[in-house]
């Protein structure tokens, strides 16, 4: 079947509800640096612009000094790619949605803000890495998201023009990318990515409660 789409999905929130792990990791290295847990909540709102941001909010809402930002960093990091999957899932109808994806001819990619290493294992460990033609990390030669840059290098790669891509994500940071690089966006509204606010469903743009609704957006894309 020949090509006849570009599907990029984002990872946390989108494909895996990993919301519980960095929470408790994110807790955990609070501990470290001797401050009290913040709520699920609020540390479910720091996620979306990488590691690092996410270590940088935590601490500064806990009262940890910004100075050891390297150091807790280091720590988070450790901690985190320690139990990547102790209770990350796939959400559900994710691995149909994949394979729907595809049957309709669709090229598919992942672009996330965290790191590639993390993001591969998660993704092979769940048998899924093996259905994206890329995946970029918050870690690659490209600035994260929502700079534009590699989604507009994923397009390029896959010869796809603006109108027959669509980029999935949970986040603001989701939307804006898509919107940068003029590409189609759909809201997995499932996701945790609005814990920092709603957000607004432009014309053209696509809102799904499921991955089913994502096929019927990817479907809508011919």
């Amino acid at each position: 079947m020949s090509v006849t789409r570009l599907v990029v999905f984002d990872l946390d929130g989108t494909l895996v509800n990993s919301r519980a792990d960095l929470v408790s990791s994110a807790n955990e290295m609070l501990a470290v640096f001797g401050a009290a847990p913040l709520t699920d909540a609020a540390l479910a709102s720091f996620v979306g612009d990488g590691a690092r941001m996410l270590v940088a909010r935590a601490i500064a809402a806990s009262g940890v000094p910004a100075e050891r930002l390297g150091a807790a960093l280091e720590k988070f990091l450790e901690i985190y790619n320690g139990r990547l999957v102790e209770t990350t899932r796939p959400y559900e109808g994710i691995p149909e949605l994949v394979t729907g994806a595809s049957s309709l001819g669709a090229e598919l990619a992942v672009i996330t803000n965290k790191p590639e290493a993390p993001s591969l294992a998660i993704l092979s460990h769940f048998n899924l890495a093996s259905a994206f033609r890329w995946v970029v990390g918050g870690d690659s030669r490209f600035p994260r998201k929502p700079d534009p840059a590699s989604l507009n290098w994923v397009m390029a790669e896959a010869g796809m023009d603006a109108a027959h891509t669509l980029f999935v994500g949970d986040s603001q940071v989701d939307a804006d990318t898509a919107r940068a690089a003029g590409a189609r966006f759909c809201l997995a509204a499932y996701g945790f990515g609005q814990a920092r606010g709603s957000i607004e469903i432009r014309p053209g743009e696509f809102s799904a409660d499921s991955a089913r609704e994502i096929l019927r957006a990817i479907e809508a894309l011919a």
